[in-house]
């Protein structure tokens, strides 16, 4: 029975995480010891993990966070506190020389040095929340694995990333994954040393399965006979909730009775709250918070539309697609392989004034909608046979 350890930060609601419980549900237990290393054992998907699943805490990151997440001033200071004072030069030193040479490898180095090597031994060892700093370097300096997998979810294009770190991470994986075809291009115009490991992998999505979640009953403002406008995703800038709030306004200024429902959490919920307050949307955008299951809500929309600056493929456009609902999105990489402009979604720019145009004409136009939904039936969304991509690698 061969080993694999997953990595990723938590499992909190989020497209990485249900990507992953969806190829955990795809690879056959009898098969595989498989483990899931978190760096905080936290989050609302953790009850969906597989009970044969072993879950297991990075017990070392909480010496690590404070580092990562404050100024070097504020670590120099708690050094200084706790009189831990022959670290202090080392760390300005690390500090300075990859600034310097814009290498945070040299900085990372310094702050995993009293960081014990993992004491178990892998077949497969995989960073699945690519790029993340801290999951890719321990994954690939501290872990010892006959292959290693870096998984990138999102487009490097748009998430910041050092370059010198990641040439340098790459060199320590066989395989590189990434969850769209442009994801890849981006991956190896940023990083060129993936060129030759990197291979597409979308994530596993079952429209079967999506559509029988979809039937839970819920309560979802049954006396509200206006247009139902749908988004999930993260409370976050990338996600671009902010413009949908503006994007309401103007569509409410403008005589369309229409509501939009945001499913999902996240740090700037209290920075959209004021920003609803402003537009006098109390009432009308509703931040639902964090679902385990968001297909309900999706199932019971109108419209769906994802308000995204950038992303790596969503999975969340995907399953409005398993769910046939008329769809409005950015641009994002992944959008155009996903959607055809026109004919099964409209795709706009990132910006306030077209998203307004076409989400008010798919209000105004019922027919315009019913055409988008029949496109979209006939384009079936099944990806579960990407499952088999990982275990013939790992065979």
């Amino acid at each position: 029975m061969k080993k694999i350890l997953f990595m990723v930060s938590s499992m909190n609601i989020g497209g990485v995480e249900k990507s992953l419980l969806s190829l955990l549900s795809v690879i056959p237990k009898e098969k595989y010891d498989i483990t899931l290393l978190l760096l905080e054992k936290k989050g609302g998907f953790l009850e969906h993990i597989p009970e044969w699943i072993k879950v297991e805490e990075a017990t070392w990151f909480k010496s690590v966070k404070p580092i990562i997440t404050q100024s070097p001033q504020q670590t120099i200071r708690n050094y200084y506190n706790d009189r831990e004072y022959t670290k202090i030069p080392a760390f300005i030193c690390s500090y300075f020389i990859s600034k310097k040479l814009k290498d945070r490898y040299i900085y990372y180095k310094q702050i995993f040095r009293g960081i014990p090597k993992e004491i178990n031994a892998y077949d497969v060892a995989i960073a699945y929340q690519g790029p993340t700093e801290t999951i890719d370097y321990y994954v690939a300096n501290k872990i010892s694995a006959k292959k290693k997998i870096s998984w990138i979810h999102f487009d490097v294009s748009k998430h910041q990333i050092n370059q010198r770190m990641y040439n340098k991470l790459q060199k320590s994986f066989d395989k590189v994954f990434v969850v769209s075809k442009e994801a890849k291009k981006h991956l190896i115009e940023k990083v060129p040393e993936s060129k030759k490991k990197v291979e597409v992998f979308q994530n596993i999505i079952s429209t079967e399965l999506i559509s029988k979640l979809s039937k839970e009953d819920i309560e979802f403002d049954d006396d509200f006979y206006g247009t139902k406008i749908v988004t999930v995703g993260r409370l976050s800038k990338e996600k671009g909730q902010d413009i949908a709030i503006k994007v309401l306004s103007k569509l409410r200024e403008n005589g369309c009775n229409a509501r939009w429902y945001c499913v999902g959490a996240g740090i700037d919920k209290k920075e959209y709250e004021i920003l609803i307050e402003k537009y006098d949307l109390k009432n009308d955008f509703i931040l639902l918070g964090s679902k385990h299951n968001p297909y309900p809500y999706i199932s019971n929309a109108d419209i769906y539309v994802q308000t995204s600056r950038h992303e790596g493929f969503c999975l969340t456009l995907a399953e409005a697609r398993c769910l046939n609902k008329p769809i409005v999105t950015t641009n994002f990489i992944g959008a155009y392989e996903q959607l055809t402009d026109g004919y099964d979604g409209l795709i706009v720019n990132f910006d306030e004034e077209e998203l307004y145009e076409k989400i008010k004409y798919l209000i105004e136009n019922k027919n315009e909608r019913e055409r988008l939904t029949t496109n979209l039936v006939k384009n079936y969304v099944d990806t579960t046979s990407e499952g088999m991509k990982l275990i013939n690698y790992i065979s």
